[in-house]
């Protein structure tokens, strides 16, 4: 089954809220960079939601046939990201969201508006 990075994108996100991440923010980065179509950012208030939202981003994503590339940084539970091939997911702790600010890194991708 091939599904579009857009609607890969939506299940990302919704796994995302299944699991109450906060701030999710989507950029496209089709006209910015060849590292993916989009970035999805979110936190997590602790490492344990760190974790549950990474689990659930990977599970939603292999459900739907999506081979997931690679996590980074589960282990630790403060920046993780999952690589989904079109999407890459960032999940933050709070504090490291902060810190890192990698929005600001992005701010030339458009972000995108979800219903």
């Amino acid at each position: 089954m091939t599904i579009s990075s857009e609607q890969l994108l939506q299940a990302v996100v919704a796994a995302a809220e299944d699991k109450k991440a906060q701030n999710i923010v989507a950029l496209d980065l089709k006209n910015v960079s060849l590292v993916a179509d989009y970035f999805v950012i979110c936190h997590g208030n602790s490492d344990v939601q760190v974790q549950a939202i990474t689990t659930e981003v990977r599970k939603q994503a292999e459900a739907r046939g999506v081979r997931v590339r690679g996590i980074e940084g589960a282990d630790s539970g403060r920046w993780v990201l999952v690589d989904i091939g079109d999407v890459v997911v960032h999940v933050f702790h709070r504090d490291e969201r902060e810190y890192y600010s990698i929005e600001r890194l992005w701010s030339d991708a458009k972000v995108v508006e979800f219903a």
